[in-house]
């Protein structure tokens, strides 16, 4: 009898490690095709979007401080339009990419453990947005105050990439930090931590949420980086509350399982 190719599973639901490779292969694919297919959007988007990320820039310039943006070789404009059409692909194309690790994931659950787990699709676009937006309101005082370190006299002119680059970085550290705590409540959702696991690591957690925000922030001043841990911080405590609930829950249907399963005896 002929088994399909890539899908075969024994009768518990599981699958052999090749055919987990094939499935992560496949998933892996179709989110960069989500990402090209974007791409193309932020290609015809670059503009805006451009004029956007260079806004701090000019504003230091119209402040005095003589700054602007340079292209250093013939290839760097080209060069900077398609980073810049990835990057924006990579926010447009989010609802799709996390389907997709919620796809590859979701066959080695039940059927209760899907329906939660699908909230790592229903919420992780709002916070990965939110995070990534908390980055840009946060941006133009980064530039503002690195940029006044400049010695006077002197003009602070940044090379395209170099800047464009650092932008990118910053926003998408937001970004992906605003998912870990969703990333804590799935793991609840689906039994393999316990709410209770999460308190306890408490001041370990706030302490690597500052530590992550000082490597991240871009700014040496403490305001930045308080801006980014705080909400990070709330969030973890709100992850901690969901699968305290969702504990709860559990444990009085266990309860009232045990109890159905006494009555015959009583």
């Amino acid at each position: 009898m002929a088994l399909r190719k890539g899908r075969t599973r024994d009768p518990e639901g599981r699958m052999r490690l090749v055919e987990h490779l094939r499935e992560l292969r496949r998933r892996v694919l179709l989110a960069l095709a989500g990402i090209a297919v974007m791409t193309v959007v932020g290609w015809f988007l670059y503009e805006p979007v451009f004029d956007a990320i260079q806004a701090p820039v000019l504003a230091v310039d119209d402040a005095g401080l003589n700054a602007a943006l340079t292209f250093t070789t013939p290839a760097a404009a080209f060069d900077m339009k398609v980073r810049v059409s990835l990057w924006v692909a990579t926010f447009l194309s989010s609802p799709w990419w996390l389907y997709q690790v919620w796809a590859y994931i979701a066959p080695g659950l039940t059927r209760s453990e899907k329906r939660r787990s699908l909230l790592f699709v229903v919420a992780g676009v709002p916070l990965f947005l939110g995070g990534a937006a908390l980055a840009w309101l946060v941006l133009p005082n980064a530039i503002k105050v690195l940029t006044q370190f400049t010695p006077e006299g002197a003009l602070n002119y940044m090379p395209a990439t170099d800047y464009v680059r650092f932008v990118m970085r910053v926003v998408l550290a937001f970004a992906i930090a605003f998912l870990i705590p969703l990333v804590m409540v799935l793991l609840n959702a689906i039994g393999l931590v316990s709410a209770r696991a999460l308190l306890g690591g408490w001041r370990w957690a706030v302490l690597l949420v500052f530590v992550f925000a000082g490597i991240a922030s871009p700014t040496p001043d403490p305001w930045t980086m308080i801006a980014l841990a705080v909400p990070m911080c709330a969030l973890y405590f709100g992850a901690v509350g969901i699968a305290a609930l969702h504990d709860r829950r559990a444990a009085r249907r266990q309860a009232a399982h045990e109890a159905e399963l006494l009555e015959p005896d009583s």
